[in-house]
């Protein structure tokens, strides 16, 4: 792929590119960051920590990484991983629709590619969850292609170099990007030109922390020059996130085991294991025992109409707020932590209420998304963090 020069000629002699290429790519040797995939021209690796890096920070990201490539080395084995050996790998990290999107492309590069990351743009792109980014990234550092991998670093480091005005959060803007960075990215070491911008964007030319002095490309750079760093990139503010109130149920029975759920793929933390959240159209105060269980009651009847499909039978004399009590004073219910839950959309507010079985259940009936599970259980199946959280608070209340 190429950049349309006409979209921004940027105006450089050959001597300038080249002494631009030249100053940034000393400074990268002398002081890059020392990451494990850094190590490394492996394609399946490079694949693995770019796609880690997506909206999570590098220092989360370390481990997580030593532990996917340690458990699935190749993609291989992370075409024939089963799902749940991928969501307990990838539990803390957010965002699961990574790891089952590489799931998937690892199977289209074993079905369509004989096992062997394809080497091409074309290639790359035609992989499920590989966007221009990443393909980019993934086929300059392994393979050598001459691509620009522009992400929020390389498009800041631009926007600063030359006094952009194009707000980066449009993704017309990206052509502009390309088509400047096509004009100075260095054909015999793409990948590392890609990733010194990128240490360039995360070390020196961050956000919000100016230190323009420190910047080994000042002298490249119009916004030091003129003073106006503080101005670029132009990026349109976020629309404000929604704020939600659910309640959490922690349905226990005569066991000491509590009721659990998978989430289905119309949800969000598709595939994870919860306690029954329901959303409240009001912030949850001082309530009687009939107003809380009542959500729960009217929930579960929706769930299935069939008996044998729920996750444990009633008496048909017996309806299920009657099986079911509070655990604990229902006057301390409401001192339970609320748990904070941030998405990058949505803000939910989580009140947990235990609820106890007043009867043994008259038999259990699982089902693959619906289980009754010990504590221990829990802790070992994939969950979400929101989950960890609501589990931690639990901890003081039982």
């Amino acid at each position: 792929m190429q950049g349309d020069p006409s979209l921004y000629d940027i105006n450089w002699s050959t001597d300038k590119i080249q002494a631009f290429r030249q100053t940034l790519l000393a400074w990268y040797d002398e002081t890059k960051r020392d990451l494990p995939w850094r190590n490394t021209n492996d394609p399946y690796k490079i694949w693995v920590s770019e796609i880690m890096l997506q909206q999570t920070q590098v220092a989360t990201v370390i481990p997580y990484y030593e532990r996917f490539i340690e458990t699935l080395p190749t993609i291989q084995a992370l075409a024939n991983a089963e799902e749940e050996t991928l969501l307990n790998l990838w539990q803390g990290l957010g965002y699961y629709s990574r790891v089952r999107n590489m799931q998937i492309a690892a199977q289209q590069i074993v079905a369509d590619y004989a096992g062997a990351m394809p080497q091409t743009m074309k290639g790359l792109l035609s992989l499920k969850g590989i966007g221009p980014y990443t393909a980019a990234a993934i086929g300059s550092i392994a393979f050598g292609l001459v691509e620009p991998a522009i992400d929020g670093n390389l498009m800041r480091v631009t926007a600063r170099l030359f006094e952009l005005d194009a707000d980066i959060s449009q993704p017309k803007s990206r052509k502009l990007f390309a088509a400047i960075l096509y004009q100075l990215i260095d054909a015999e070491r793409p990948g590392d030109f890609n990733q010194a911008l990128m240490d360039m964007g995360a070390t020196i030319m961050t956000p919000a922390n100016l230190n323009p002095e420190a910047s080994p490309i000042k002298e490249f750079d119009r916004s030091y020059q003129n003073g106006t760093a503080h101005l670029y990139p132009v990026k349109k503010k976020k629309v404000k996130a929604t704020e939600h109130q659910l309640i959490a149920y922690v349905v226990q029975n005569l066991q000491g085991e509590w009721l659990i759920r998978k989430h289905d793929e119309q949800e969000l933390l598709t595939g994870l294991w919860h306690f029954p959240l329901l959303e409240q159209s009001v912030v949850m105060e001082a309530v009687s025992e009939e107003e809380l269980i009542e959500p729960f009651s009217d929930w579960w009847a929706e769930q299935n109409s069939l008996l044998n499909d729920y996750a444990f039978e009633t008496e048909p004399s017996i309806t299920i707020n009657q099986q079911l009590m509070p655990f604990g004073d229902l006057s301390t219910l409401t001192l339970l932590p609320k748990v904070k839950h941030v998405f990058s959309h949505r803000v939910w507010h989580v009140q947990l209420v235990p609820l106890m079985m007043k009867i043994d259940q008259a038999g259990l009936q699982e089902n693959e998304n619906m289980r009754w599970q010990s504590p221990k259980q829990i802790r070992d199946l994939p969950v979400s963090t929101l989950q960890q959280k609501l589990l931690k608070a639990l901890e003081s209340y039982l």
